[in-house]
């Protein structure tokens, strides 16, 4: 069921039928299995279509062809941006993800499409992540990424956004699937990291061009989160969260699951520990992914050096009483407002103290926070 690169008629007929009204992802797919081509959907009966399950106003516009003016307007779309459709007969359509129970018949892909045929790791949290979510995803985000994972989220405020930024910081591969067209920014703080993801990643989305970051958009989003992946690891979460969904759809999916330990007194732990004590692998470093794969799996990865301690490096410059006594008094997990500096230091001035902090953020070895609160870079 492999067909060779889309000609400009092809490509319509798909955008035809994934515009069609009625026709969700499962009978889209349904429909190209049965008659091996969007063309041949468009050139069933009505008898034929009523048949496999289709309702009757659904059958009447796919023999219409109304959705056909639609079609040609996003395929100008496309070209205009340089984006890529990806439908599920293509040869570059991962197989993971064809093998779920309702893949998406095409694929809208803005950026480095032969990341689809990477190995993923999806990491997903809270929107709302406390310092300590936000160090573990950036520190295991890229660990992954160097290690030769393909990181794969949502795009989302929180979690998301940290997990792309680390694994781009580190020279790795990540791909953001959207509950928007990809031509769309959701949130709009987030255009800068998504042009950054369009020139070293891949923007990756099933909703036509144009498409708003609708709500009911986002759960639906995540099963390619977890179809794309060999595991996803959750960091973060409320009992009933968009994480918790999407590790409820890489159980039913045969994915692996993973999570990071959380503190008990906080809301925000309750999905990860919870999924934990169901039996989840607990995370603490890269390996504890690579130790649950296939072997097969772990021969797509390529070769890392082995992970250790972090050893906090700092220019000779830099290499003074007072920023190691900064660096000492940090935490990567627990904000330390600069008045607490202070009372732990006071053998230094404020200046020094402030100076000290300043060139450490300027070497991406500490985080200020509001408030004046600061964090060391795990």
């Amino acid at each position: 069921m492999v067909a060779p690169t889309l000609d400009h008629d092809e490509q319509l007929y798909w955008l035809a039928l994934q515009l069609t009204p009625g026709l969700g992802a499962r009978k889209s797919a349904q429909l190209v299995r049965h008659f091996q081509s969007p063309r041949a959907v468009f050139r069933a009966s009505l008898s034929e279509l009523e048949g496999l399950g289709i309702p009757a106003a659904t059958a009447q516009s796919l023999l219409s062809g109304c959705m056909f003016d639609d079609a040609a307007t996003q395929q100008q779309k496309l070209l205009g941006l340089n984006v890529a459709l990806i439908p599920m007969l293509d040869p570059r359509y991962p197989q993971c993800l064809r093998d779920i129970f309702d893949p998406p018949p095409v694929l809208y892909c803005r950026g480095r499409v032969e990341l689809l045929d990477t190995l993923s790791i999806g990491i997903v949290g809270t929107r709302k992540p406390s310092p300590y979510g936000i160090a573990a995803t950036e520190h295991l985000s890229r660990e992954l990424a160097v290690k030769g994972f393909t990181v794969t989220s949502g795009m989302a405020r929180g979690i998301d956004t940290a997990a792309h930024r680390a694994a781009l910081e580190a020279g790795g591969n990540t791909i953001a699937v959207l509950g928007c067209g990809v031509d769309q920014v959701y949130p709009a703080e987030n255009r800068k990291l998504a042009a950054e993801i369009v020139l070293k990643g891949l923007l990756l989305s099933e909703f036509p061009m144009g498409t708003p970051a609708f709500p009911q958009n986002f759960p639906v989003r995540n099963r390619i989160v977890s179809g794309l992946s060999a595991g996803i690891l959750v960091i973060e979460g409320a009992q009933y969260s968009g994480s918790a969904i999407t590790a409820r759809l890489a159980v039913e999916q045969g994915r692996e699951l993973y999570a990071v330990p959380g503190n008990i007194t906080s809301k925000m732990s309750w999905a990860p520990n919870l999924l934990i004590k169901q039996g989840a692998k607990l995370v603490q470093e890269a390996d504890d992914v690579i130790a649950e794969l296939h072997e097969d799996q772990r021969r797509r990865l390529r070769r890392a050096p082995p992970s250790g301690p972090q050893q906090i490096t700092l220019t000779p410059e830099m290499d003074s009483p007072v920023a190691r006594a900064v660096l000492g008094v940090l935490s990567p997990d627990q904000p330390t407002h600069i008045d607490t500096l202070m009372e732990n230091l006071p053998q230094y001035s404020s200046s020094e103290l402030i100076a000290a902090l300043f060139e450490l953020e300027m070497l991406g070895l500490v985080r200020q926070l509001a408030g004046k609160h600061f964090l060391i870079v795990w």
